[in-house]
């Protein structure tokens, strides 16, 4: 009796130990990049936008290029926490690429694009993208970037390094990564890095553009930090707005845009903590949300990944879109129903001038 206790107290000493070894790596591994870093520009056009022209954005959460339609997640409630396999990864980034060829948008804005990482089977997804529109500007500023997460033990996500990447067909001047807050308990170890880009994109009227990227956190509950992110957004775009800039924010920002998402798609109306509605009543003065059209083509821009997709059946919602400042004029938006072929979400486009 006496070996089987000790067997056992060595086991239990051994596992406590190798705890106590990884939660200590987690502390030491643990950073966050400056609160404001200046980014390359890569491939920088010589043309310029002008007034009253037609262009065309488009933002596209490509969920890493892991989520298939029959792909569940296990922070949602499903199964995987990995690409199946690295063949899927290019797949579903050969269909993101034929898609956004499709759109032929002037100015792209990603998130969850992953530079390399475990759960993306250590696909570069950032330099996919670049070579595959060598004619576009691009900056790649970093969102996320995780020690080796053991969790869940059956398949550990692991680690990844990831952003958001933005391509333009016009000059990109200069690019800043801007810092956004995030939890501060264990949780941090969840959600680093979060941030927004701000691409400046000269005008030839002397003005700029401001392309800002972002995509806020979508797993936390603690409302507080919510509400610091977009207060510093909110912050920044104003600010821009007031230099006489027009400004242009594209992005999944992981909050009802529409306001009623369960209504128009007749989903359930249990709010999970990436579903509650956009607080639009307080986006700075010099700004709208267009919506145009949006409630009524009932087409969502991102699926729950409890399970795989099957529609009409899997919670649906509109998250990802655009906010403009009074100097831009939106004449379209939409959502390109791609039925979740490639991610958990479907592209969102606009058309629009700067006067």
């Amino acid at each position: 009796m006496k070996k089987i206790f000790r067997f056992f107290i060595g086991i239990f000493t051994a596992v406590l130990l190798l705890l106590v070894c990884y939660i200590g790596y987690l502390f030491l591994s643990y950073h966050r990049l400056p609160a404001e870093q200046q980014l390359a520009v890569h491939t920088s056009p010589r043309s310029q936008l002008v007034k009253d022209k037609t262009y065309r954005a488009m933002t596209y959460n490509i969920g890493y290029g892991s989520y298939p339609p029959n792909y569940s997640f296990f922070m949602d409630g499903g199964k995987k926490a990995r690409a199946t396999s690295k063949q899927v990864v290019r797949q579903n980034l050969n269909g993101i690429i034929q898609t956004t060829q499709q759109i032929d948008p002037t100015l792209a804005f990603y998130q969850e694009v992953d530079q390399a990482g475990d759960r993306s089977r250590h696909v570069n997804e950032v330099q996919r993208l670049k070579n595959a529109f060598p004619d576009y500007a691009s900056v790649y500023g970093q969102n996320y970037d995780s020690s080796y997460l053991f969790y869940p033990l059956t398949e550990p996500i692991g680690k990844a390094k990831s952003g958001l990447v933005t391509l333009s067909r016009t000059t990109i001047s200069q690019s800043r990564r801007y810092s956004l807050p995030i939890e501060t308990d264990f949780n941090k170890f969840f959600d680093l890095d979060r941030a927004f880009t701000a691409s400046v994109l000269p005008v030839k009227n002397g003005r700029y553009l401001i392309a800002i990227n972002t995509h806020l956190s979508a797993y936390t509950k603690n409302k507080k930090i919510q509400q610091a992110q977009l207060d510093k957004l909110f912050t920044f775009m104003s600010a821009e707005a007031k230099k006489g800039n027009y400004v242009l924010v594209a992005g999944d920002f992981n909050h009802d845009l529409l306001g009623n998402s369960p209504q128009v798609f007749h989903t359930s109306h249990q709010r999970l903590s990436w579903t509650h509605p956009f607080p639009t009543q307080q986006l700075p003065v010099e700004f709208t949300q267009p919506q145009s059209n949006l409630a009524q083509a009932k087409i969502p821009s991102a699926r729950n990944l409890n399970e795989p997709y099957r529609k009409g059946h899997t919670l649906v919602t509109l998250i990802d879109g655009f906010f403009v400042s009074d100097n831009i004029t939106v004449k379209t938006v939409r959502v390109r129903d791609t039925g979740f072929a490639y991610s958990d979400h479907n592209p969102v486009e606009m058309t629009f001038s700067l006067h």
